[in-house]
């Protein structure tokens, strides 16, 4: 009897949000990051994810989302979109992840640059609680898409370098064994089959022998 499928467990999301409010009164400040806070908290618990934690752009964060390792990392800005981001880059170098910037930065230069650098979904003025969970929905389809893409170009530049090793090494047995290139194909996939390694490794080591000797 087959048994049931597991449910997925919930989205694992970090929030980041501005360690300070530069030029803004610190009463309303608070009182408006208050109120943001609780709308994304209303939002991320009823569409059932689960918020591990709150966290200030600041030094720490990098060390922080590296210990956390959160599925998802939202950025809470009132105005300094491009600090908070800066900070949020540099935390996710080492591993993407899709970022989503609720922001009240409306300014095109602050947009562009947030796009660019990878953030999946840039909200101005709508961190409602209703609006999370589709926000969130489209900002993981657009980076999972994204990250495929990336993938499959990984993948191309790879085979393309390992083609361009083994013409490579093909030549040199050609030169060296006048041999056709048919055989010294044969010859670098009978050496791969003996010593248990990948075509394009043999051919790796054999290059490098060449180059050794001069």
């Amino acid at each position: 009897m087959k048994s049931p499928d597991k449910p997925s467990p919930p989205l694992r999301i970090v929030v980041v949000f501005s360690a300070t409010l530069v030029g803004a009164d610190p009463d309303q400040a608070q009182a408006a990051q208050a109120r943001r806070s609780t709308a994304l908290r209303i939002g991320l618990l009823e569409s059932g994810y689960d918020l591990v934690a709150s966290l200030p752009a600041d030094v720490f964060l990098p060390e922080r989302i590296a210990q956390l390792q959160p599925d998802l990392i939202i950025a809470d800005s009132e105005s300094d979109a491009r600090d908070v981001l800066e900070h949020i880059v540099i935390a996710t170098r080492a591993a993407r992840r899709p970022i989503v910037m609720f922001t009240e930065d409306d300014a095109p230069s602050s947009m562009d640059a947030a796009l660019e650098a990878g953030v999946s979904a840039y909200i101005v003025a709508g961190l409602q609680a209703e609006r999370v969970k589709p926000v969130l929905d489209v900002a993981l389809a657009r980076f999972r898409r994204e990250q495929r893409l990336l993938d499959e170009l990984s993948d191309a530049r790879q085979k393309l370098a390992e083609r361009k090793v083994l013409d490579r090494a093909k030549g040199l047995l050609m030169a060296r064994h006048g041999l056709t290139e048919e055989q010294a194909f044969a010859r670098l996939r009978t050496l791969a089959m003996n010593k248990n390694l990948k075509l394009a490794e043999v051919a790796q080591r054999l290059i490098d022998v060449e180059d050794l000797l001069g």
